[in-house]
């Protein structure tokens, strides 16, 4: 079982070839933003990090930038920097060069070049050159167990756990089974369920850590002084028919599949597993879904039976709508509907393959709507105050 990628010098595959302008800083989102519009084949992040972070949240800053940037999806990468900043560009750019050595990496210092008219043409410049080269690259036939699929639901309403979780965890059982691997994330969203999970673990001390990654989700809200319930469900979770995290985490569960529980992971720690993972992530969709790619997940796919727009900047972003009603009203943004299985014209595997045979085109070249439509959502989580 095949899809057609591109394999990168160092053995890994990706199925995109991006050029990437990557901003170290807040101060220098404007200037990566203005190089790739100029360059067409590039695409950009911005976020608002990158100067006055301390300890872990500045570890985490550099360590989801440089994983981008040395992600198989990309070619090459355009790093900028104002030129003060605390997590330095000069760092970030040697960072990644000196994890993928064969990947072309630029360097433009705003303040070092003159200012951000004289940085933009300078990432023009260097940005054109990766595209051209990059655009020599051919695809060729990798095997599907190279694949690190991303889960997400956001938007979820009471189909969620009915049609298109079930439906995604049917694809995933497909992907384990043809040796690839799958990443279950979202743990303030697995609250209530944990214990399913980890009766799926492969051993103790993973079932452990199901436990004990809960519980200290649920001391952050606690040590803040706030009720967990006041963001989880959301208010539009409700309004789709959720009542209660727990039933809302029963229905997340089941993207997940049923195979079982290799490893529990950090937030944007590499996944070097095959199998279904659980990585720590908040449940907030972009933080998430940015600690997925930084992880190494090649694809999402990305569930919602309210809707939702947004993709990242790197990693394509397959949306499957609940009902057929939403796949309608929102077709510019959903790819996929699982509504039949609602409507008892399709079961849950039939649904769950026609979502694997997505992912196969997906990786083969195929372009999503968040792709389509420029989708690049981009946000670091962190773990304390801007100093």
């Amino acid at each position: 079982m095949n899809f057609q990628g591109f394999v990168r010098p160092d053995g890994t595959v990706g199925i995109r070839n991006h050029v990437l302008i990557l901003p170290s800083v807040v101060c220098a989102n404007r200037v990566a933003r203005g190089i790739s519009q100029q360059v067409a084949g590039t695409t950009w992040v911005e976020h608002q990090h990158g100067c006055t972070q301390l300890g872990a949240d500045a570890e985490l800053t550099a360590h989801v930038l440089v994983s981008h940037g040395t992600h198989p999806n990309v070619y090459g990468v355009v790093v900028v920097g104002l030129g003060c900043e605390t997590i330095r560009a000069q760092n970030i750019a040697a960072a990644i060069k000196e994890k993928c050595p064969y990947k072309p990496v630029h360097l433009v210092i705003i303040q070092d070049e003159g200012g951000s008219v004289k940085a933009t043409a300078a990432g023009v410049s260097a940005a054109t050159t990766m595209v051209g080269a990059a655009a020599q690259l051919q695809r060729e036939a990798i095997d599907a167990s190279k694949l690190i699929l991303g889960t997400e639901c956001g938007g979820s309403d009471a189909y969620s756990g009915i049609s298109a979780n079930p439906a995604l965890g049917f694809a995933s059982d497909l992907l384990i089974d043809a040796g690839g691997s799958v990443v279950l994330a979202e743990t303030t969203e697995i609250i209530g369920a944990e214990h399913i999970i980890a009766s799926r673990a492969v051993n103790e001390e993973v079932a452990k850590k199901c436990f004990t990654t809960i519980q200290a989700r649920e001391k952050l809200a606690t040590d803040m002084g706030v009720d967990m319930r006041g963001g989880q469900p959301t208010p539009g979770n409700i309004e789709g028919g959720l009542s209660t995290i727990e039933e809302k985490s029963l229905g997340c569960i089941y993207k997940a599949g049923s195979r079982p529980l290799q490893d529990v992971i950090g937030y944007a720690a590499p996944v070097t597993q095959k199998g279904l993972v659980w990585m720590d992530t908040p449940g907030q969709d972009v933080e998430q879904l940015t600690g997925m790619v930084a992880g190494g997940c090649h694809l999402t796919v990305f569930t919602t039976g309210r809707g939702t727009c947004c993709g990242s900047p790197i990693s394509p972003t397959i949306k499957v709508s609940t009902t057929t009603q939403l796949f309608e009203r929102m077709n510019d943004n959903l790819d996929l509907d699982a509504g039949p299985i609602v409507d008892g014209k399709e079961t849950v595997d039939q649904v769950g393959r026609r979502i694997f045979q997505e992912i196969l085109e997906v990786a083969s070249g195929k372009q999503t709507k968040a792709e389509i439509l420029g989708f690049n959502d981009f946000a670091i989580y962190r773990f304390g105050p801007t100093m």
